[in-house]
């Protein structure tokens, strides 16, 4: 994939490795005491963030920072492939106090980030493949090469997720994350988040107990039909394990598989799941000849797929949207 697809994608995909200023390696992943009775947080990479007492002013990578911010974790900068302002993660927040630092993929502005004087910086990291191992001369997602990721790590140190396996298991991470951070993540609105994750997975089940099959797409007139495979997108998975039928596309490319416009009518569903990330709309995939062909084009069963953030309150609420969206379909292919 070349780097202006790459980039495209809108956060489904990134390759690299974090290496944080103020941090030392570990071999273990977590949240520890530092030896000066100050914070520690161990992060997915192993690389362990000290600092003297406990941080409040965070910033980061949009997906790990709207996560967070469900939490209770108000950002004070956040970038990335789109301003927080065009992200669907942050609809409903109020955003006059974050300042937004970049709104395209690795381009960050260093003078604002600094001036907004964060404590710590937050992002996520993808695998190279589907072995889940993640390369160490990888920059993390969000950072243009690892000669920006180090400008970053020259204003405050950088803690990394890894996005990869389940989303079950990186809402996880995100929790540890939380609670190192202050948040009560056993009880209060954690508990309730976690209850209504519970609850809108079991929807989830039953709505994909129909049957129905289900493509993600993202797909633009010039860089034509990608269609994502479900058991390398850790979202996406984790819906899979709960029973979401989703086809598989086939090719030998890790996480996407991408066809000429010629193809497409090749890769039918009953429900297709359009990206909302600088993918084409409903109305521009249908007026495509060849996308008119496909059943779910023709049954006016298309939806969006949303790019939400690893923690319980994103998921719950678009498990839910799915689940409506499964319930309500018809069989509509061979």
């Amino acid at each position: 994939m070349h780097r202006t697809s790459r980039r495209l994608l809108g956060g489904l995909l990134a390759l690299g490795v974090t290496v944080g200023a103020g941090a030392c390696g570990s071999d273990s992943a977590g949240t520890e005491p530092a030896a000066s009775g100050g914070w520690s947080f161990t992060d997915d990479l192993g690389t362990t963030v000290q600092l003297d007492e406990a941080p409040t002013r965070i910033a980061g990578l949009n997906d790990l920072a709207a996560s967070l911010w469900n939490y209770g974790i108000e950002p004070v900068a956040t970038f990335g492939q789109t301003s927080a302002e065009d992200d669907v993660a942050f609809e409903g927040r109020d955003l006059s106090d974050v300042a937004i630092v970049g709104s395209a993929y690795g381009e960050i502005d260093l003078e604002a980030l600094a001036a907004a004087d964060p404590d710590l910086i937050v992002t996520t990291i993808y695998p190279d493949d589907s072995s889940g191992e993640i390369p160490a001369d990888k920059a993390g997602y969000g950072f243009n090469d690892m000669t920006q990721q180090e400008q970053v790590a020259e204003i405050a140190p950088i803690v990394t997720i890894a996005y990869r396996g389940s989303a079950a298991d990186v809402i996880e991470r995100v929790v540890d994350l939380a609670g190192a951070l202050g948040v009560d993540t056993e009880g209060g609105d954690v508990a309730e988040a976690r209850a209504d994750f519970e609850a809108a997975s079991e929807k989830l089940t039953e709505a994909a107990a129909g049957g129905v099959s289900v493509l993600p797409v993202f797909a633009t007139e010039a860089d034509g039909w990608w269609m994502a495979k479900a058991a390398d997108d850790p979202q996406l998975k984790l819906y899979q394990d709960l029973g979401v039928n989703f086809v598989d596309p086939g090719g030998e490319d890790y996480f996407w598989h991408s066809v000429g416009w010629e193809e497409v009518p090749n890769h039918p569903s009953d429900v297709l799941l359009y990206s909302l990330r600088f993918s084409m709309s409903p109305e521009e995939i249908a007026a495509q000849p060849t996308a008119a062909l496909l059943p779910a084009v023709q049954a006016g069963q298309l939806h969006p797929w949303k790019y939400i953030g690893p923690d319980y309150v994103a998921q719950a609420a678009y498990m839910a949207e799915l689940a409506g969206y499964l319930t309500e379909a018809q069989q509509v292919t061979g």
